[in-house]
């Protein structure tokens, strides 16, 4: 698995016309067979940061099938207004990670 990250910083005035960008964009992520998942988040404290966080089969998958495919054309059809304001885009391999005692309790071995 790779984990891509993009981040924005998108002019309070655009915010809402990226959010419903990104809305649409998510429904051909969505449909993807090389996406697993992805999720948009706002910064609290500067509110025009956002990051995209796209879990792809891998990264030869995303570079090759995805962005050889008509959902690609789709998708940067949506977001290419936006490309201007990326501050990164770059593909990560998880090293650690962990559930948090916050996880449900059905999900705890305690």
């Amino acid at each position: 698995m790779s984990v891509e990250y993009i981040r924005y910083r998108i002019d309070p005035a655009r915010h809402d016309e990226f959010l419903d960008a990104y809305r649409a964009a998510g429904v051909v992520l969505a449909d993807s067979d090389v996406c697993l998942r992805y999720e948009l988040a706002q910064c609290e404290e500067e509110t025009d940061r956002f990051i995209l966080r796209i879990s792809w089969t891998s990264t030869a998958d995303h570079l090759t099938r995805f962005r050889g495919s008509q959902g690609f054309q789709r998708f940067f059809a949506l977001v290419a207004p936006f490309v201007g304001d990326i501050e990164e885009m770059q593909h990560y391999r998880e090293v650690l990670s962990a559930v948090g005692a916050a996880r449900p309790p059905e999900l705890r071995s305690d």
